[in-house]
């Protein structure tokens, strides 16, 4: 069932993401060769907890950390531990503050020290892909028209969208109809109605879009062990476009 948010089940996601964007710029600070994502998840679920927030994805379905931690051919779900971080990594944080029952999430790819330039494109067009994938998440458009955009983009720019694993609605749980695909035709699938709380979280890979499973069953990772990046926001639609609950205030190439 797809549920559209009220305005004060809105704000109280909104106030989730707040939590959640000073998180991310934080961390955004930490990152170094040396660091490991264990002592990253560590410090995410401190700083949840001292704003007076909850990490959502600790014991979701059994899943054992506040965050996903996702190196290099990872492409979600990487388990934070105890290796450290190498010069040239990329590194994917991905988490979900519950504050009050308001939920926001949101993933950010980072780069490791001194990452070479097929990595930072990786990185800078699975972020476009987003923002690209974001100006379609527009009142009466379809769902579809999301995915054509970023998969038309990525593809053109010599890099694959996973299918496998998909954005979706958010709130009060964590994962609610619909499923927000990267990839498909314009005009297809679900229409956007105001109020509706999405993600869109592209991920994006260096050669097939394929992935397979470690044997922990929660981590994907590529099959050809090209790199994987992946962005997302918490959107909420509304009369005036699409509104993001996690922005950074970063700059965006669309």
């Amino acid at each position: 069932m797809i549920t559209r948010k009220s305005t004060r089940e809105i704000e109280k996601m909104r106030a989730a993401g707040d939590i959640l964007v000073q998180c991310h710029k934080e961390i955004a600070k930490m990152i170094r060769p040396g660091i490991t994502t264990m002592e990253i998840d560590a410090f995410a679920e401190k700083f949840m907890r001292d704003h007076g927030a909850v990490p959502e994805q600790k014991g979701y379905n059994g899943y054992p950390y506040a965050t996903c931690a996702s190196i290099n051919d990872e492409i979600c779900h990487g388990f934070p531990r105890e290796e450290k971080l190498k010069d040239g990594d990329i590194v994917t944080i991905d988490m979900v503050v519950n504050l009050d029952g308001g939920l926001a999430d949101s993933a950010w790819t980072y780069a490791v020290g001194n990452v070479d330039e097929k990595g930072k494109h990786l990185m800078d067009v699975t972020k476009t892909a987003l923002y690209k994938g974001i100006e379609q998440a527009q009142l009466g458009s379809r769902i579809g028209d999301i995915g054509h955009a970023i998969q038309t983009y990525a593809e053109a720019e010599g890099f694959s969208v996973v299918r496998d694993f998909t954005g979706h609605g958010i709130g009060p749980t964590l994962h609610e109809e619909p499923h927000i695909p990267h990839f498909g035709l314009p005009n297809k699938g679900l229409r956007l109605k105001e109020g509706m709380v999405i993600t869109i979280e592209p991920m994006i890979n260096e050669g097939s879009w394929n992935s397979q499973m470690d044997t922990n069953n929660w981590t994907a990772r590529t099959i050809d062990q090209g790199r994987s990046a992946q962005y997302e926001h918490t959107i909420v639609i509304t009369k005036e476009g699409p509104v993001l609950l996690t922005d950074q205030g970063e700059e965006r190439n669309v």
